[in-house]
């Protein structure tokens, strides 16, 4: 049987959950074109990529080592309360992971928001790492989000 497990990753930024949220919904228009090094494209396949049921296809840059192609479907998404999730349906991921479905919330807190975001995971054999360079990205994109609303 294969390995599961969690990551957590939480995170204090500047910018007004607002702000980050609404960020966050237009990643497939926003991300490509701040974070170019992370993200080269963000394809919209199913739905309108902010609702639940929407698919999109992810096209990664120079700046994700492992991954490079990513099919998510949006599970969950709650505007009112800012949480989302989302499963992993095709890519390079499920090459090592049988399963990977990955949560966010975010959180008022002070002038800024507390990010969280986790994921849940099934390696697909004992010998695939934990995904820490996964958590690692996250924590790098979170930041860059913040600094992109900042300037804005």
């Amino acid at each position: 049987m294969a390995a599961t497990g969690k990551l957590e990753v939480e995170v204090h930024v500047k910018s007004h959950a607002d702000k980050f949220w609404a960020t966050i919904k237009d990643s497939a228009t926003i991300f490509p074109k701040a974070f170019p090094q992370d993200y080269k494209s963000i394809e919209i396949l199913e739905g309108d990529g902010k609702s639940v049921g929407s698919v999109r296809h992810t096209t990664y840059g120079d700046g994700s080592p492992i991954v490079k192609t990513s099919k998510e479907r949006i599970d969950t998404l709650d505007d009112a309360k800012k949480t989302l999730s989302y499963t992993v349906i095709e890519g390079d991921l499920l090459m090592y992971f049988k399963l990977f479905k990955a949560h966010m919330s975010l959180e008022p807190k002070g002038d800024g928001t507390l990010v969280k975001w986790w994921c849940e995971y099934e390696k697909a054999s004992h010998e695939v790492p934990d995904p820490d360079v996964i958590k690692e990205f996250a924590l790098k994109n979170f930041h860059e989000v913040d600094a992109y609303i900042q300037k804005a």
